[in-house]
């Protein structure tokens, strides 16, 4: 029984590292519109980020501004 048990265990070890190298088909081309699709997603979420970054350095220079530390000088470590 124990010998079944092995011999089963190393199948299923040898069957999962051939399966884990075995080639995929490659996906089909992308139409036109998927291209299309893809880019306008790609530009709006740029544009987002762009967005959401300008905010967040507006948010750190008044922060900076209110608290004093605005300029070179205040980056030197003294507080």
């Amino acid at each position: 029984m124990k010998s079944i048990l092995t011999v089963l265990a190393a199948g299923l070890a040898a069957g999962a590292i051939f399966a884990s190298h075995a080639k995929l088909p490659p996906p089909p081309p992308k139409s036109d519109a998927e291209k299309a699709a893809e880019a306008e997603k790609a530009a709006a979420t740029k544009a987002k980020e762009s967005e959401a970054l300008g905010k967040a350095i507006d948010r750190v220079v008044a922060n900076a501004k209110k608290n004093g530390k605005a300029g070179p000088a205040a980056m030197d470590g003294k507080k």
